[in-house]
């Protein structure tokens, strides 16, 4: 596969921010859609984001922005969506320009809450691109530390090995470990579960519960997480890999993870609404338990997944934390 296709990132938050950046370190050009104007004026005068990881600096002569997805979108060859997905069906129905034929990478860690939809299965469906063409990056890699420039690992899964190693290329550097996994579906869901594991990671800390819970907490996680993937789409996969649980303990883990610091924040006491109006970014496993709780019961043999139910039933049922999380540590073993 030729290495003069063009790439694109869309969105401006801190994991775009910092797929830019990665992309930047062996691209001469990388295109960047960024929906506000304003923002794109900043970057162009400042050099670095003005919201989110700003320490990262940006070459200006490296970047092609613009406010108009269009643009963007014909520019590249390899569009990269890094948009929450809450919202990025509402940036897509901007699109009129034809994408059927791009390489479309999913960043995106969650379901299309319009269609139901994986972010993968999305644009196969609704913008007729063929399933071989897409690719999904997973981690276990946080903006945070891409911005610091530690040590970080990223997986490409695409089901076209060939797309697979041209996009890892791209990606690698003396700080960026790179591997690819054929797994589209595999990773997806892994990438929108584990945010869920870490909420209720984070409502067990926020409720007092110390090391001991957490680790069995996270060996439930795990197994909860192989049980739902198999369920929605069996092939052979090594749970213990790192895009699947590796991805869940950084998640759940680390100081850095958004979805672990709204649940702390639930645990403590927070109302949903107080807590998303505290932080400044998005905690995508809000949205995504709502899709993973309803995915299962519409299975005809749904899998037991004690953990999800349980942030299920707080964030969406108002139930209250230290009940519901009594509750599930009388059945985690």
């Amino acid at each position: 596969m030729s290495i003069d296709l063009k790439y694109a990132v869309f969105g401006s938050g801190s994991w775009a921010t910092a797929i830019v950046k990665m992309l930047c370190e062996n691209r001469d050009q990388v295109g960047w859609y960024v929906r506000k104007q304003q923002t794109i004026d900043y970057i162009i005068s400042e050099e670095h984001n003005p919201s989110y990881l700003s320490s990262v600096e940006f070459d200006n002569s490296q970047l092609y922005m613009d406010a108009d997805i269009n643009k963007v979108a014909d520019y590249a060859d390899v569009l990269i969506f890094a948009i929450p997905s809450a919202f990025i069906e509402r940036e897509l129905q901007k699109l009129t320009s034809d994408i059927s034929s791009k390489i479309i990478m999913s960043a995106v860690k969650g379901i299309i809450p319009e269609s139901g939809l994986l972010v993968a299965e999305h644009f196969h469906e609704k913008h007729a691109v063929e399933l071989n063409n897409i690719v999904v990056l997973a981690g276990p890699c946080h903006a945070e530390e891409v911005a610091l420039e530690r040590l970080s690992y990223l997986t490409i899964a695409c089901a076209n090995p060939e797309i697979a190693s041209a996009v890892s290329d791209q990606f690698s550097s003396n700080y960026i470990r790179t591997s690819t996994n054929d797994d589209v579906v595999g990773a997806e869901y892994a990438a929108m579960l584990k945010n869920i594991y870490a909420i209720a990671a984070g409502m067990a800390h926020g409720l007092g519960y110390g090391d001991n819970f957490q680790s069995v907490l996270m060996s439930n996680a795990t197994r909860e997480m192989k049980r739902f993937i198999k369920k929605a789409h069996k092939m052979k996969r090594n749970i213990n890999e790192t895009v699947y649980l590796g991805d869940l303990l950084v998640t759940c883990y680390s100081l850095f993870s958004r979805n672990r610091m709204f649940g702390n924040m639930i645990g403590k006491g927070y109302t949903v609404k107080s807590a998303q109006t505290e932080m400044s970014m998005i905690a995508e496993g809000y949205y995504a338990t709502k899709s993973a709780y309803q995915i299962n019961k519409s299975k005809e043999k749904p899998a037991q997944i004690p953990i999800i139910d349980t942030v299920y039933e707080i964030l969406y049922t108002n139930k209250d934390p230290k009940k519901v999380f009594k509750k599930l540590t009388e059945i985690l073993s």
